[in-house]
């Protein structure tokens, strides 16, 4: 390994929300890593549990920026970027605070961005933490469809490219922002990570998997966020609204009223808070496309 001012200056930015119950372990992952040139940002959320502050008394190496509110995602993960940014960082690890990383997990990142030589974005191989079972393996997007995909298996023992990288633990060279900018903040929760994918791809940047880095995942289940639904439904028809081909915009117009008079049906004959919360997204999605 070089030495530590050989290194690309990594920025680790964890985001975190209530996350009493997984955020010190997330944090205590990234400090024993075997790469040495790297600095922790935690952005709080305006967190209820006492998280963050539990994080600033026990990681008091880590910088900390709190919002006064919950802005979600984006916003929030930009919060960090721009303070990692000014800072001269070379690459920055989007990482969620509830997701781990192994000892290698940021040499092995670093390494494989360093071999392709041009600017990308990498994730590792992502595994749930309590059965191991591959969460994501890449991702594809369905435009037909409407939606995107994790893919559950690796397609190659080495580096190989995706349709798009998650947010969960994404690694992004600091040339990919001064081209396209950070996160779209229309998105609060859901799809910003494949929408700054798709507009690096588009910007002619890389985007790929690298299997030998691991992290493991503890994510949340519908049951656990009760708003799941609805930020899955209003950030995807955003995300295919906007960044469709023609073609595409004009099937997803089609789309977008079948999907609109099945769920009016299911809210006259078949009621669920399901059905209420797509119904409320679509709403939302109207007044955001009027803005």
């Amino acid at each position: 390994m070089n030495t530590v001012t050989e290194q690309p200056k990594l920025f680790v930015i964890v985001l975190n929300y209530n996350g009493k119950d997984t955020l010190p372990a997330c944090l205590a992952s990234v400090y024993q890593s075997d790469y040495n040139n790297f600095e922790v940002v935690v952005v709080d959320n305006n967190s209820k549990d006492g998280s963050f502050e539990a994080a600033k008394n026990q990681f008091s190496r880590a910088h900390f920026i709190r919002s006064p509110q919950n802005i979600g995602f984006a916003k929030g993960n930009n919060l960090g970027l721009r303070f990692a940014l000014e800072k001269f960082a070379d690459f920055v690890l989007l990482l969620n605070n509830d997701a781990f990383l192994q000892k290698n997990t940021l040499s092995m990142l670093l390494e494989a961005a360093q071999e392709k030589k041009s600017p990308a974005i990498f994730n590792p191989l992502i595994v749930n933490k309590n059965d191991q079972k591959i969460w994501f393996a890449g991702g594809e997007i369905k435009w037909l469809q409407m939606k995107n995909v994790h893919l559950t298996k690796t397609t190659a023992a080495k580096i190989y490219p995706t349709q798009y990288c998650t947010g969960c633990a994404m690694l992004v060279s600091k040339e990919i922002f001064k081209k396209i900018g950070l996160f779209d903040e229309r998105y609060f929760l859901y799809y910003e990570d494949a929408d700054f994918s798709v507009r690096a791809s588009k910007a002619g940047f890389g985007l790929f998997i690298c299997p030998s880095a691991k992290v493991s995942h503890a994510e949340q289940s519908c049951s656990e966020n009760k708003t799941k639904v609805y930020w899955l439904v209003l950030s995807g028809l955003l995300f295919f609204s906007t960044n469709g081909e023609f073609p595409q915009r004009i099937w997803f117009f089609f789309y977008f009223l079948l999907r609109k008079f099945k769920n009016l049906y299911l809210i006259v004959f078949e009621p669920s808070l399901e059905a209420t919360q797509v119904q409320q997204a679509f709403q939302a999605f109207k007044k955001l496309k009027s803005e």
